[in-house]
């Protein structure tokens, strides 16, 4: 039986720039950057072995990311970036039960006082939070322990961390 054929990628200027410029940002995150590299190590003429060797990876993601890659190059760069065609493809599953503006409400609630919501409190606990969500009808329903992990979740370095009391 017959191998598949092996992608050959031929990047241009502008996508060659666009991946290394990925690769030197400080926010990118890890998966993006090692995507962005075998994009560009396939480029160079690395074989896929070669590739999964260099970084430590197996053939499988190698061969993904290149397939990707070619399958989306014929899209111009002004409609999909160079981030988004090394992003996951959607999956399935139950959609988001929280919208992004309940989680919104929920963190604004959190960064209230407790005194503000006639809450004999200094800071929030898991408990308190979740009675709050519920009495403002911003949720039907919400376990404290699922409170705390949406606010721990959503919180920046700065803002919740001295609202929320260790529960």
């Amino acid at each position: 039986m017959s191998r598949p054929k092996a992608v050959t990628l031929k990047l241009s200027k502008v996508e060659r720039e666009a991946l290394e410029t990925l690769i030197r940002r400080h926010t990118v995150g890890q998966q993006l950057a090692l995507r962005a590299r075998i994009v560009l190590e396939a480029d160079a003429g690395q074989t896929n072995k070669e590739i999964a060797q260099l970084f430590g990876i197996s053939l499988e993601p190698v061969q993904l990311w290149q397939k990707r890659w070619h399958e989306l190059q014929s899209i111009p760069a002004t409609e999909l970036s160079v981030e988004e065609r090394l992003q996951d493809l959607p999956r399935p599953g139950a959609p988001a039960q929280i919208t992004a503006d309940q989680l919104c409400q929920i963190v604004a609630m959190a960064c209230e006082k407790p005194e503000a919501s006639d809450r004999p409190l200094s800071h929030w606990t898991g408990r308190e939070i979740a009675d709050e969500i519920i009495k403002r009808n911003i949720l039907v329903r919400i376990s404290p322990r699922h409170a705390v992990r949406l606010l721990k979740r959503s919180r920046s370095q700065t803002t919740l961390d001295a609202l929320l009391a260790d529960t």
